[in-house]
């Protein structure tokens, strides 16, 4: 296999970062250890979440073997690294990932890199960088998707704001944030693990085992985890991050146990701190938790979309990933006169958690509103619209703007809120001292106790709970309705009524959002009744195989809808002449486009692609997996053959199901039952 012809890696422009300046070349002997992230086998449809699909999650074994990685690709990416003089450390085709080290002078020739030192303005320290693009051979275009590790620039901040000292009141213990936001009682996350991604800093088993002794409760199982030699290295200002997780978390799901991945603060290391928490089968965490992030503009593409795919791996097993959306308002702190939101918080398969200003006392709210403390250097919640992420569905009908300044019909950040003003912040210990923290550093972790809570509840994760939220009740959310994020005097943006791009759709009540999750209620919410004739009625003798690949094949159904206006059939079969004119006839007999987008909105939800929808002809086509079209219709598809014919078709054996809000607008479901039903009469 050759490998001389070569291509430029889609999505690897350098990207400029605030603050850094090129410094000189790269000394070749210089050792360098990149990331290979490779394609799936097979994609995860949809690439953006359009809804709850209604699917168990995947087992890491289902995963791998539907969406790693390919052997034979990793085959050839290690061919072209024996052929660079490149060492293969890791290949895993779970994580879709094979790291390779060596010099930098065979990394430069490998990649077509160009690789340059940068120094930090603020602190003078230097980083390895490139200019340009990178390139791979010809033969693995499509396979190679991103290659991390060459630049070791810092990618992220930790988003959280240190109260001044000065400040004595307003402050609050976890339990008791947790108190106010009625989290579920009686459960203490026993049995489930939180995942903490860090890129700095550590913590000392001293601080920890002090800071819980003093709220009457025992230290948590603590388990710190390296990434790319990331280490839990206490003494640096990255500590005040560190300790705030692990605090909150552990006050709040004091059963569960919590790891800790530390990873450098490079594309590299974030990602792959993340990839590798996800992909844990040793401790198989149920919610992560992310505090750094930072401005989507200094991601560059092949890292901004390699974090993502590592977040939609996230979903599709069924791990809940909260993130924080930032403490810099609506410019994110870029100030460049432009509204930015945080990465990865604005990834659509991330719970962003925005931050408020909470007041109050035992279980009472007495006020919460916008966290902006822009006025005292205290910071602002982040909160915006993506100009990367397009609307998903399960936000279509929150209300999201158009981004306000390129009117990008984006994903809007956050998704939630909770506390975050460092003036009502969180004590907490920090390197021996007792303090108080707030940003929104400390909602993601909130979050992810919260979580822990729910999985313990319910006996199985939440999973992927954007979807779950969007079509909840009002009941599960303090609505925060007051306030702005704005930041820079750019009018961007304002809370409201719902959600909105300073809190979401607001803060927790933890004991109605689990009651929203419980079977007794999600199985009410999602009741379904009988498609009435749908029934394909096969005789006893039928024998019956199951769908081969039934999460891959790909079938078609049309969904046939009702009339707008009064049905004119039994007048015409009297003899009645028409009462309609052309026009009026045509409007009576399409279907509403209210009904469309019902269907439309129910086929989305069960991961189904719409391919044509035609009020006229009151018809929706979709497309999609067995899988999904089970879960869509309540069926259990199969391959028929009847007794004494050799013929096989695609079949059911029970009758269609619909819920029950499209039960009188829906009036049939075909390609479901492929048999035969009419004979040429020769």
């Amino acid at each position: 296999m050759t490998f001389k012809s070569r291509t430029t890696l889609p999505g690897s422009e350098n990207v400029h970062r605030p603050g850094l300046q090129p410094s000189g070349t790269v000394k070749l002997d210089e050792t360098v250890r990149v990331s290979v992230i490779l394609r799936r086998k097979e994609d995860i449809h949809p690439a953006v979440p359009t809804g709850d699909a209604g699917h168990s999650p995947l087992s890491h074994e289902e995963h791998e073997n539907r969406h790693g990685a390919d052997p034979s690709d990793i085959a050839v990416v290690e061919q072209f690294a024996h052929e660079a003089g490149l060492t293969v450390v890791e290949a895993s085709a779970l994580k879709r990932r094979v790291m390779l080290t060596g010099t930098a002078e065979q990394m430069q020739a490998a990649f077509g890199a160009e690789l340059v030192c940068y120094k930090a303005e603020a602190t003078g320290r230097t980083y390895r960088g490139r200019a340009g693009t990178l390139s791979i051979p010809t033969v693995l275009k499509n396979i190679v998707l991103s290659v991390l590790g060459l630049d070791t620039r810092p990618v992220a901040e930790p988003h959280f704001r240190q109260r001044p000292a000065a400040v004595a009141t307003g402050s609050f213990t976890p339990s008791q944030v947790a108190a106010l936001y009625s989290f579920p009682t009686g459960v203490t996350g026993k049995g489930q693990t939180i995942a903490i991604i860090e890129l700095g800093g550590g913590y000392q088993s001293g601080d920890l085992n002090a800071y819980f002794q003093g709220l009457g409760l025992t230290t948590p199982s603590i388990t710190a985890i390296s990434v790319d030699g990331g280490k839990n290295t206490p003494g640096s200002a990255a500590d005040g991050e560190v300790l705030l997780d692990i605090e909150i978390a552990g006050a709040i799901a004091n059963g569960a146990s919590i790891a800790v991945y530390f990873a450098p603060n490079t594309d590299q290391g974030f990602v792959d701190a993340i990839t590798d928490a996800v992909h844990d089968t040793k401790r198989n965490p149920s919610v992560i938790s992310i505090s750094w992030g930072g401005p989507e503009d200094n991601w560059s593409v092949q890292a901004r979309n390699a974090m993502n795919s590592a977040l939609q791996d996230a979903a599709t097993l069924g791990v809940t990933v909260t993130v924080a959306a930032g403490d810099d308002g609506s410019t994110d702190g870029v100030g460049d006169g432009k509204l930015h939101v945080d990465f990865p918080a604005s990834s659509p398969f991330a719970l962003a958690c925005g931050g408020t200003t909470l007041k109050g006392s035992g279980s009472t709210i007495t006020s919460e509103t916008v966290w902006n403390e822009i006025a005292n250097q205290q910071g602002a919640t982040g909160g915006g619209v993506s100009n990367f992420f397009p609307l998903p569905s399960y936000q279509s009908s929150a209300g999201v703007p158009k981004q306000g300044q390129t009117n990008f019909a984006g994903r809007g950040v956050p998704d939630v809120a909770g506390n975050a003003d460092p003036l009502t912040g969180y004590q907490v210990r920090v390197d021996g001292q007792d303090t108080v923290v707030g940003g929104t550093s400390a909602v993601a972790p909130l979050w992810a106790a919260l979580v822990a809570l729910m999985n313990q509840q319910l006996g199985k994760s939440v999973g992927f709970l954007n979807p779950k939220l969007y079509s909840s009740s009002a009941s599960t959310f303090q609505d925060i309705t007051e306030g702005t994020n704005d930041d820079s005097n750019l009018g961007h943006y304002q809370a409201q009524t719902g959600w909105d791009p300073c809190t979401g759709l607001g803060s927790p009540n933890g004991t109605a959002l689990l009651s929203s999750l419980s079977p007794s209620t999600t199985g009410a919410a999602t009741q379904r009744a009988p498609l009435p004739g749908s029934d394909p009625q096969h005789s006893s003798s039928a024998q019956w195989t199951d769908v081969a690949d039934p999460g891959q094949k790909q079938l078609t159904a049309t969904i046939i809808l009702r009339r707008s206006g009064e049905d004119p059939g039994d007048a015409l079969l009297a003899g009645a002449e028409p009462a309609l004119t052309h026009g009026e006839a045509a409007t009576a007999t399409a279907a509403s486009p209210e009904d469309i987008q019902k269907v439309v909105s129910f086929a989305e939800q069960h991961g189904l692609t719409v391919t044509e929808a035609n009020p006229t002809a009151r018809t929706v086509k979709v497309k999609g997996t067995p899988d999904q079209m089970n879960s869509a219709f309540g069926v259990k598809l199969g391959i028929v053959s009847e007794a004494g014919q050799g013929d096989k078709f695609l079949s059911h054996k029970e009758a269609i199901s619909i819920p029950h809000s499209l039960s009188n607008l829906v009036t049939a479901v075909l390609g479901l039952d492929q048999r035969p039903i009419a004979k040429h009469h020769v």
